[in-house]
C-alpha cells in the first residue's frame, strides 16, 4: 500500500509516517460555504492559489445534455487542511480538515487521453474527472493517481438541484445510495462483499463493519446470526445481496433511489430463508396450506424425521408425544412461531415458542389436579349431571357455537364460559365458585317472572355483545394500529379504517346500555323501566350504527383481500383466531354481530312488551323504545343508498398513497375527477402530473408518482400495483377566494388557476394548472367547482366566483412542459427532497499536505531545496479517524488552509 518518508517536524526532530499519520492527527472537520482562505501576515485570508477545472473524458465529451448541465454548474466542493497556531509558546499545531466551495475556472475539458491532466500529485490543479466506464483503463490510471472521478448522473443531479459539484473521498458515479449505510452479515466469500461494497460507494452509500442504530439496512445471506436478531428487533430492513445489484443497474436512471420502500420490497430476505421446515399434528388440509407458505417465504420442508431440518412445527393441542427425541441441532416449536414469523416478516426468535412435552412437570402437575375433579362413580356422575343442567339453566347465553365433543368432554366442568372454552382445572375451580352468590350476579327470586326472565335474556345477550366488540377491539384492531410493529405496519391506516370503522363507537354505547340493565336487574321490580334505557342511547345509535353496517360488505370484501395479498395479516388472523377468546370463529364472523345486534334487541323488546302490563308505566316506553330502534334501521336502509358515492371515496383513498383518513366521511360525495398539468411551483413542482378530486366540500389534490415499477411483488410471490398517486393536499373548498380561467394564448393554453387562502398563511397563494386530455371541457369543470365552492360557504351566486384573467400578468405559461431537463430537476427534487449532504472525505490525500508545506515554507527551506517530495510519499494512503488530536509542525509555521482530495479506504 504506503510507502514511508522521512518528514522533518523541526530542528533535530524527525518521524517516520505515511499520509495517514497526518490524518490520525487532524483534530476535526468542518464544512465551510464561505472560503476563509491563507492566513497572510496582516491576518486576512485570501484565496489558495489552486486552478479548478472538469474534464470530460471520452464519449462524455459528445454528450450535449452533459455540457450544458455542467455549464450551468459554477461551483466545485474543494477539501483543505487549515493550520491552526497552537497555544501560546507550544510548538504543536493543529490541522483541520474543510470543506469549501471555490469557482471552476475551466468548466469543461474534453481529451480522449487522460494522461494529460490525470497526475494526481499537482497541486496547481484541483481536477474533477466526468468518466462512465468504471471498468475502463481510463478509470485504473486516474483512481491510482488519486484523482476525483464522477459519474454524469452526478453532473445531472447538481445541476438540476444547482448545487455545486461535491467532493467524495471515493469515485462517485451517481447519487442512487445517498445518505445510506449499510451492514454486511452472513458472507463467506469476501471477493463478493468487496464487489458489493466498491458498488455501494460508486453509488454514494458507507459501510460500517458493526451493527449500530446508525445502519439503514442490513445485507444478508441468511437468517442466522446477532447481527440480523438486532435488525429484526430495531425494524431495520433486511435485503439480499440483489438490492445492490439492481441497484447498481439503474445507476443512471436520475428519477431512482435505492432507498424508496416499494423498490426493496422485493428483496427483503424471507423469514424462513435456510430453513426446512417439517409439520406435525396438522390436518392434511393445514399441512398443505404452511408447507407452500414456507416455500414461498423463502423455506424448504420436508417430512418428520428427515436429518435436514431444522425446524419442527408441533401443533400443540392434538400432540402428546414426539415419535423420536430430536437431536441439539433441532427446533421444536409451536405453530404460533411458524404464523409469527409470517406476521413479523423475519424469522422470529425459537426460545420463545419451544415447545414443551406432555410429560413435563407442569404439564404432569396440572393432570394431577385435573384427576382429583374427576367423578369417579355413578353417583358423582348423576350429581354432576343435575348440577350442570341447573347452571346450564341460569349461565349466561354464550355467543359463540360449542366446541366439537372430544372423548374427555364428558368430565368438562366448562359450561357456561363465554369465550374460555378451555378444559383446566382453573375453570373447574371457577364454576364451583361461581355457584356463590356475588355482587354483580342477578338476584335469584323466588318465583321468577316472564318479564324478568325476558329482561335478563336482554342482559345476557347484551353483556355477551359487549364482549364480542371487546374481543374485535384488543385482539385485532389494537395491535394492528400498534406503532413500532415488528416489519412494519401489517395494514395501512385506510385499511384498518376500512376494517372496523365505527365500532369502538358501537362498543362505547353497548357498554354503557349493558351497565345501565345490571343496574336495573340488581334492584329488580315489576315497575322498573327497560324501555327508558334504550330511548336514552338512540340518538347515539344513530350515529354508531349506519357508517359500519352499511359499509360491512367493503369490510370483509377489505379482510378478505387484504388475507391474500399480505402474508402477515394472514399470519396475525391464524394467531388471533387460535386463541380461546375467538371461540374459533374467524375475524368476518365476529364483525357481523353488530350488522344482527339491533333486529335482535327489537325482537326482545316486543317479548318484554307482551310480558308488561297495559298499567306498567313501562308499556310506553317500551313502544317508544321499538320506535326509535325501527327509526335507526330505517335510517340503514336509507344511506345504503348513498353507500355507492361512499365506495367512489374508498376507491380515491386507495388509488391515492397517504391520503388522510378524515377524508373518510358520511356526508361527503365525490363530484368531479380531473387529470392536469402543474403550472407553477405550488402546491408542487412545475410539470407535475396532478389529479384533482372534487368533492362537495373539499379538493383533494394527488400526483402522479415517480415510480416507473408498476407493480411489485409480495413476500406471497403474488403481485399487486401500488397507488399510482400520491397525496399533496385536502384543501376545504372554503378556503379557495376565487377561480380564475386564463384566456388561451400562444404561451398558455386550456389553463386555470386557483386563487387559495390557507388559514397558515399570510397572503393568498396562486395555484395554476392546465387541463390534460381532450374529455374535460374547461367551462362545465370550472362552473362544477364554484358551484361546489358557494354551496360550501353558503353564496348563491356561483358565477361571481369566476374571473376571466390574461395568463402573462400572472406569469403563468405552458410551453417548455416537456424539455429534458425540466424532467431530470422535477424528479430530482422529489427523490432528493429530504436527502441532506453526505459526503466527508476520510484520508488526505499527499498533494494536500504538499501544499501545506508549500505554502508554510520559510525563504530559507526553500534556498535549501527541501521539497514536497522529500516529505511524503507519491503512494501515501490514509485511515479516517473521527477522535481529535494533535500534529507537530515546525514553530515557524502560520495558520494556512491547504487542498486536498480524494482517497480510498478499506472495507471497513
Amino acid at each position: 500500500m504506503a510507502d514511508s518518508s522521512m518528514v522533518t517536524l523541526g530542528t533535530a526532530r524527525s518521524l517516520l509516517v505515511d499520509s495517514s499519520v497526518y490524518d490520525s492527527r487532524i483534530a476535526e472537520t468542518t464544512r465551510d460555504h464561505v472560503f476563509l482562505g491563507m492566513a497572510c501576515e496582516d491576518g486576512e485570508d485570501v484565496l489558495p492559489k489552486v486552478e479548478t477545472r472538469v474534464v470530460l473524458v471520452g464519449e462524455q465529451g459528445r454528450n450535449g445534455a452533459l455540457v450544458k448541465a455542467l455549464q450551468a454548474i459554477r461551483v466545485m466542493e474543494v477539501p483543505v487542511v487549515k493550520i491552526r497556531q497552537g497555544e501560546a509558546g507550544a510548538e504543536e499545531k493543529m490541522m483541520i480538515k474543510s470543506i469549501v466551495n471555490m469557482d471552476i475556472n475551466t468548466p469543461c475539458i474534453i481529451t480522449d487521453r487522460v494522461q494529460e491532466f490525470g497526475d494526481g500529485e499537482n497541486t496547481d490543479f484541483e481536477t474533477v474527472f466526468i468518466l462512465t466506464d468504471f471498468d475502463s483503463p481510463d478509470y485504473s490510471y486516474l483512481y491510482k493517481r488519486d484523482n476525483r472521478i464522477v459519474g454524469p448522473p452526478v453532473v445531472l443531479h447538481c445541476a438540476a438541484k444547482e448545487e455545486p459539484l461535491p467532493f467524495s473521498c471515493r469515485p462517485l458515479y451517481c447519487t442512487t445510495m445517498l445518505n445510506l449505510s449499510l451492514c454486511f452479515t452472513g458472507f463467506r466469500n469476501k471477493e463478493e462483499m468487496k464487489k458489493l461494497v466498491n458498488l455501494v460507494h460508486h453509488m454514494g452509500g458507507t459501510i460500517r463493519k458493526d451493527f449500530s442504530t446508525k445502519v439503514t439496512h442490513l445485507i444478508a445471506y441468511s437468517t442466522h446470526g446477532e447481527k440480523y436478531r438486532l435488525a429484526v428487533c430495531m425494524g431495520t430492513p433486511i435485503l439480499t445481496p440483489s438490492w445492490i445489484q439492481k441497484a447498481w443497474e439503474r445507476r443512471d436512471d436520475v428519477y431512482f433511489h435505492a432507498g424508496e420502500e416499494d423498490f426493496r420490497t422485493e428483496f427483503k430476505v424471507p423469514p424462513f430463508q435456510d430453513c426446512i421446515l417439517s409439520f406435525l399434528g396438522f390436518s392434511d388440509e393445514d399441512k398443505a396450506n404452511m408447507e407452500e407458505r414456507t416455500r414461498k417465504h423463502g423455506g424448504g420442508y420436508v417430512e418428520i424425521g428427515d436429518e435436514k431440518c431444522t425446524h419442527m412445527v408441533v401443533e400443540e393441542n392434538s400432540v402428546k408425544e414426539l415419535p423420536f427425541s430430536p437431536s441439539k441441532k433441532l427446533y421444536v416449536v409451536k405453530q404460533e412461531w411458524f404464523w409469527g414469523s409470517i406476521q413479523m416478516d423475519a424469522r422470529a426468535g425459537e426460545s420463545m415458542y419451544l415447545y414443551k412435552k406432555n410429560d413435563s412437570p407442569a404439564m404432569k402437575k396440572a393432570v394431577s389436579l385435573l384427576s382429583l375433579t374427576t367423578p369417579n362413580s355413578n353417583r358423582k356422575r348423576r350429581r354432576l349431571r343435575d348440577t350442570l343442567a341447573q347452571l346450564t339453566r341460569e349461565t349466561e347465553i354464550s355467543p359463540f357455537p360449542p366446541p366439537r365433543k372430544r372423548p374427555s368432554a364428558e368430565h368438562s366442568l366448562s359450561m357456561g364460559s363465554l369465550l374460555d372454552i378451555s378444559n383446566t382445572p382453573e375453570t373447574c375451580k371457577a364454576f364451583a365458585e361461581s355457584s356463590k352468590p356475588s355482587k354483580s350476579s342477578t338476584p335469584l327470586l323466588s318465583k321468577q317472572s316472564a318479564r324478568w326472565q325476558v329482561s335478563k335474556e336482554l342482559y345476557q345477550t347484551e353483556s355477551n355483545y359487549v364482549d364480542i366488540l371487546s374481543t374485535v377491539l384488543q385482539l385485532f384492531k389494537l395491535p394492528l394500529e400498534k406503532e413500532g410493529q415488528v416489519g412494519g405496519p401489517i395494514l395501512a391506516p385506510e385499511e384498518i379504517k376500512t376494517i372496523f370503522g365505527s365500532i369502538p363507537d358501537i362498543y362505547d354505547v353497548h357498554t354503557r346500555i349493558k351497565s345501565d340493565l345490571e343496574e336495573v336487574l340488581t334492584d329488580w321490580s315489576e315497575d322498573k323501566n327497560v324501555g327508558n334505557i334504550i330511548l336514552k342511547y338512540s340518538k347515539e345509535l344513530v350515529k354508531a350504527y349506519p357508517p359500519f353496517v352499511n359499509f360491512f360488505e367493503m369490510s370483509k370484501e377489505t379482510i378478505v383481500r387484504c388475507e391474500k395479498q399480505k402474508p402477515r395479516f394472514h399470519a396475525f388472523l391464524k394467531i388471533n383466531q387460535a386463541k380461546p377468546e375467538c371461540g374459533r370463529q374467524s375475524l368476518v364472523e365476529l364483525l357481523i354481530r353488530p350488522v344482527q345486534r339491533l333486529p335482535s334487541v327489537a325482537l326482545l323488546l316486543n317479548d318484554i312488551k307482551k310480558h308488561t302490563s297495559d298499567d306498567n308505566p313501562d308499556k310506553i316506553t317500551l313502544e317508544k323504545a321499538i320506535e326509535s330502534l325501527k327509526e335507526v334501521m330505517t335510517h340503514i336502509n336509507e344511506d345504503k343508498r348513498k353507500t355507492e358515492g361512499q365506495k367512489q371515496i374508498f376507491d380515491v383513498v386507495y388509488e391515492v398513497d397517504g391520503c388522510p383518513a378524515n377524508l373518510l366521511s358520511s356526508h361527503r360525495s365525490l363530484v368531479y375527477r380531473v387529470e392536469t398539468i402543474a403550472l407553477g411551483d405550488q402546491p408542487c413542482d412545475r410539470g407535475e402530473y396532478v389529479t384533482l378530486f372534487l368533492f362537495n366540500d373539499c379538493l383533494e389534490i394527488a400526483r402522479k408518482r415517480h415510480k416507473a415499477i408498476n407493480t411489485f411483488k409480495s413476500p406471497l410471490g403474488q403481485t399487486r400495483p401500488p397507488p399510482p398517486l400520491k397525496h399533496i393536499a385536502l384543501m376545504p373548498l372554503s378556503q379557495i377566494r376565487r377561480v380564475l380561467d386564463l384566456q388561451d394564448t400562444e404561451d398558455c393554453v386550456n389553463a386555470f388557476a386557483l386563487v387559495v387562502r390557507p388559514p397558515t398563511e399570510q397572503e393568498n397563494l396562486l395555484f395554476s394548472f392546465q387541463l390534460a386530455g381532450e374529455e374535460t371541457v374547461k367551462s362545465t369543470w370550472l362552473r362544477t367547482l364554484c358551484r361546489q365552492v358557494a354551496n360550501t360557504i353558503c353564496k348563491a351566486d356561483a358565477e361571481d366566483l369566476i374571473q376571466c384573467t390574461d395568463p402573462d400578468s400572472l406569469q403563468v405559461s405552458t410551453k417548455d412542459m416537456d424539455s429534458t431537463l425540466s424532467k431530470a430537476s422535477r424528479a430530482i427534487k422529489k427523490t432528493s427532497k429530504k436527502v441532506t449532504r453526505a459526503f466527508s472525505f476520510t484520508k488526505t490525500p499527499k498533494r494536500v499536505i504538499q501544499r501545506a508545506f508549500m505554502a508554510n515554507s520559510t525563504p530559507d527551506e526553500k534556498s535549501q531545496g527541501l521539497s514536497c517530495e522529500n516529505r511524503i510519499s507519491s503512494s501515501a494512503t490514509l485511515a479516517a479517524h473521527h477522535s481529535p488530536s494533535m500534529v507537530s509542525l515546525h514553530s515557524a509555521f502560520e495558520r494556512r488552509y491547504h487542498t486536498f482530495s480524494r482517497s480510498t479506504t478499506h472495507l471497513f
